[in-house]
């Protein structure tokens, strides 16, 4: 069967969605004017979330199902995945290093979106009959927003990352881990699918409790190897980085022209793919993160707002920045193959690290990397499109969602995927529509909320009885209260909260 003319019908309305002219500038728009309403919080703020995220860990007291730390390291299972290594390159392969700059930029005010929406995750989170905290776009968008605009957007929401979890979350990521196997130690694809398809089954029995113990030992240790590798490359080359950051900044303006380009064409094309990869890589403004963020233990929306803040940081800031400086400094970004074409993103990040340093230690450090990277997508993703299915459908669908989910696994490891990575792309940009509309209309709640508690805890440091004191009279505060009660996930509210 010849899929080609639905792969073009795809290609066109992917180009649509994440183009110029509709995803990209309403996502960096958002973050913009998110960003001046909280009066650049995440940057007044970010030592206090980053201390209370890796150092305290938790709020002692307070109700969810696990602490900060292992929701902030659930989100990054998530977000940090191949986009980090395939898509960093892709970017800076098309657009020349000006990208990087504008992969940072996006960072910065996605942190804005980041906070925003984890805020209202955690501030309109329900129990649902287990017991279990179920939060995210699919419930403060129907909480939040009063009449049939809220129930459209939070039904849309839901239909349209319970897709996308089986495409970018599932499928994708195996094929990525399967296809990477084979080439470095030959194993065939159906054995890596078989024993991904158990390890992953196994984890998500145990509900969001085991996806977060996991990925609070495996997130940490992933990362931190990783970006020592190319901090390694890094210090190896350390001569050649001023110039490297020199050609960053200054090609994020100008523009370099792609192999094959013109000049003319050079900055819009640095702009948009590093805008469209940097968003793809954080996620921020996608609504994803929030649903973790919701399962949190803590004692005020703001905490884990400003814990989730840090995801970005790290994605973007930290990992991102390793991959697309080694890409630059070691050159490879515009080297060509004997063919005389430009080497491919899909080896890009693998040639700077083999270049860079000793041995086969680079391609080593790449592909566990990317094994690495893909599996924790995978955890992430399952509980993003589980609490969706507890949304729309219940409970009882929980648990037949786990199973499938994990066999899914394997079909992705030995299938072809074009068609899949853009029908994934489709539907992510589709996610993202919902939740920013969300995210603009309720923007005057969070920061008055904000406002509020930051006046009275701007350290982060009052204890749960203190927090009661100073909220006990504010709008909202039993709203938020109320949702510890078990079944309010399937209360269909009426009227929003003033």
């Amino acid at each position: 069967m010849d899929l080609t003319p639905l792969q073009a019908v795809l290609d066109s309305l992917s180009g649509i969605i994440w183009g110029p002219f509709l995803l990209i500038p309403l996502l960096v728009g958002t973050g913009l004017y998110l960003t001046i309403r909280l009066g650049g919080l995440q940057f007044l703020k970010l030592g206090a979330g980053l201390r209370l995220g890796l150092l305290r860990r938790k709020d002692d007291g307070a109700e969810g199902d696990i602490s900060q730390f292992q929701a902030l390291t659930t989100a990054l299972a998530a977000t940090v995945g191949t986009g980090n290594i395939v898509g960093v390159a892709t970017a800076i392969g098309i657009g020349g290093p000006g990208a990087l700059f504008w992969m940072w930029v996006t960072g910065l005010v996605g942190m804005a979106s980041k906070y925003t929406e984890a805020y209202l995750a955690v501030r309109f989170r329900t129990t649902d009959e287990a017991g279990e905290k179920s939060g995210g776009p699919q419930h403060y968008l129907r909480r939040g927003i009063p009449g049939p605009l809220g129930r459209v957007l939070a039904v849309s929401f839901a239909i349209f990352t319970v897709v996308a979890c089986f495409g970018i979350g599932n499928m994708t990521q195996g094929n990525s881990i399967a296809s990477n196997v084979e080439f470095s130690w030959g194993v065939p694809t159906w054995a890596t699918g078989i024993v991904l398809a158990a390890l992953t089954l196994v984890v998500l029995v145990g509900g969001i409790k085991s996806i977060g113990r996991v990925t609070a030992g495996f997130v940490p240790v992933m990362i931190v190897f990783y970006v020592l590798g190319g901090l390694w490359i890094l210090g190896a080359n350390v001569t050649a980085l001023p110039a490297a950051l020199a050609q960053v900044f200054t090609d994020a303006f100008t523009g370099t022209a792609a192999i094959g380009g013109f000049a003319g064409s050079a900055l819009i094309i640095a702009v948009q793919m590093g805008v469209a990869r940097g968003l793809f890589s954080n996620e921020s403004g996608l609504g994803s993160a929030a649903i973790a963020a919701a399962a949190a233990r803590t004692t005020h929306p703001v905490r884990q707002g400003l814990v989730s803040m840090t995801q970005t940081f790290i994605d973007t800031l930290i990992v991102v920045s390793i991959t697309g400086l080694t890409i630059v400094v070691t050159g490879v970004w515009d080297d060509v193959d004997e063919a005389g074409e430009q080497i491919s993103a899909a080896l890009m990040t693998g040639e700077a690290f083999s270049t860079g340093l000793p041995g086969d230690w680079g391609h080593w450090v790449v592909t566990i990397g990317l094994v690495m990277f893909a599996y924790s997508t995978i955890l992430g993703w399952s509980y993003y499109g589980e609490r969706n299915v507890e949304r729309l459908f219940g409970r009882r669908l929980v648990m037949p969602f786990r199973v499938l989910f994990s066999l899914v696994v394997f079909v992705g490891c030995t299938t072809e995927l074009s068609l899949v990575w853009t029908f994934s792309d489709i539907a992510n940009g589709l996610m993202a529509l919902p939740n920013l509309i969300g995210l603009l209309i309720l923007s005057g709640l969070v920061a008055r909320e904000t406002r509020h508690y930051l006046r009275h805890d701007p350290r982060l440091e009052a204890s749960k009885d203190e927090i009661e004191a100073f909220m006990a009279d504010q709008p909202g505060w039993a709203d938020w209260k109320a949702g510890d009660e078990i079944g309010t996930s399937r209360i269909d509210l009426r009227r929003a909260p003033r």
